[in-house]
């Protein structure tokens, strides 16, 4: 018998702006359906229907790790929250036999007021866990978590790492034959990530627990997950073995584009005070996709402030084929006046190992902390040419932070 059987599932969700109601009245028209009109000057745009997910179908086995990956808005946490009865589907039906955790966000699931001894038992409870089992269990827990010395402490107080460590432990602890977990372990440090990596593998391998894991670092899928589920658009895109499924996310992740630009386009590129506009890789004069390991690779992008001038700082994050993080710098700290500007930073010939590396950029507001990330904002591939890399070496794994050049031009008003 299948552990989760999921047919057709669909969820769908009304965005837009909401019709405001000045009068008990009206807002009492409108819950009943409109029999009498509401007065124009009330009227706002209509919501629009927003379909997360659209006729997802899949099984998974006892025992079964199964990754899902796919990029942000692909439908991945909805998924989650639907098979952890979080949310109800719009249409479809889930099956699920056994008692289900998860851990989907920091505090889910946790009362702030409680302590974390009162949080464990809590918890124990709501999967259907006698007081006894969760007694026998207790010592365990805290061990994993590491939080001895706060257990008697309201969670409330909690760091967002604290958190973490208490919530997976309890959720891996207390026996529940099917463990879902969100990208949420990204907060832990590295340490409690291997951690609850290895706690994972030995829950499915050893206790034949079944896991459901999110996650966009693709090496820990492909490595520690025996199928995968890549969703694009809310639908299921592919199913299969772990590492043909992530070597395909990555292929279509790193459909190169050397060159972007979010003008009058998208919204999520900004907001009231800064406003992201346009990326691009450069090797020399030549805007591309495509850089020889031997050649410096530019990195540059045009942003708008709004409003006043602000103290901004700036940075890209590198990211390798398989997600992982391997470099991040950014631009000093500068008082920037509103209007347009761009900032530029070059990495060395011969300091990226060849693949494919996708960038991230970050711009902040230092006094208001108002920030922009574009995750994914540009693509390029590094080419091995078979010269040697004596200077720097390349980058092989972990994320480093260089040195690199920057430079800041003032281009006026924006456009």
């Amino acid at each position: 018998m299948s552990a989760i059987i999921v047919e057709n599932l669909s969820k769908c969700y009304q965005i837009g702006r909401q019709v405001r109601h000045d009068t008990l009245r009206d807002a009492v028209i409108h819950t009943l359906g409109g029999l009498l009109p509401v007065r124009r000057k009330d009227r706002q745009a209509e919501a629009e229907d927003f379909w997360a997910l659209r006729d997802v179908s899949f099984k998974v086995e006892p025992g079964e790790v199964v990754g899902i990956i796919g990029r942000n808005g692909a439908g991945k946490s909805t998924l989650l929250k639907i098979l952890s009865r979080i949310t109800e589907p719009t249409q479809g039906r889930i099956k699920i036999n056994g008692r289900v955790a998860s851990l989907l966000e920091v505090g889910t699931g946790f009362h702030p007021e409680l302590t974390g001894r009162d949080n464990i038992y809590l918890n124990g409870a709501i999967l259907g866990m006698s007081r006894v089992e969760i007694r026998k269990k207790f010592d365990e827990i805290v061990a994993f978590a590491e939080v001895e010395k706060f257990l008697d402490t309201p969670v409330k107080r909690y760091s967002s790492g604290m958190y973490v460590r208490l919530a997976f432990a309890v959720a891996a602890h207390l026996e529940p034959e099917i463990l879902i977990v969100d990208e949420v372990l990204a907060v832990g440090d590295a340490a409690f990530q291997k951690k609850c990596l290895g706690k994972i593998n030995q829950v499915s391998r050893e206790e034949g627990r079944t896991v459901l894991f999110v996650s966009h670092n693709m090496g820990v899928v492909a490595n520690l997950c025996s199928r995968a589920i890549l969703m694009e658009n809310g639908r299921v895109h592919s199913i299969g073995s772990a590492p043909s499924v992530v070597a395909e996310y990555t292929r279509s992740k790193n459909e190169l584009s050397g060159q972007r630009s979010w003008i009058g386009s998208d919204i999520s590129t900004g907001n009231t005070r800064l406003r992201l506009h346009q990326a691009r890789v450069r090797c020399g004069n030549d805007i591309t996709a495509d850089v020889l390991i031997d050649t410096p690779v530019i990195i540059e992008y045009e942003f708008e402030v709004i409003g006043s001038a602000q103290n901004i700082t700036t940075s890209i994050h590198l990211y390798d084929k398989q997600g992982v993080w391997v470099l991040c710098s950014g631009s000093p700290s500068a008082v920037l006046a509103a209007g347009h500007h761009q900032h530029t930073v070059t990495l060395p010939a011969n300091f990226l190992n060849d693949g494919a590396y996708s960038v991230s950029i970050i711009l902040l507001t230092e006094v208001t902390q108002i920030q922009v990330f574009k995750t994914d904002a540009i693509s390029f591939f590094v080419h091995e040419t078979g010269i040697g890399r004596e200077e720097y070496g390349g980058i092989i794994n972990g994320c480093v932070r260089p040195q690199l050049n920057w430079t800041a031009t003032s281009l006026g008003s924006a456009p």
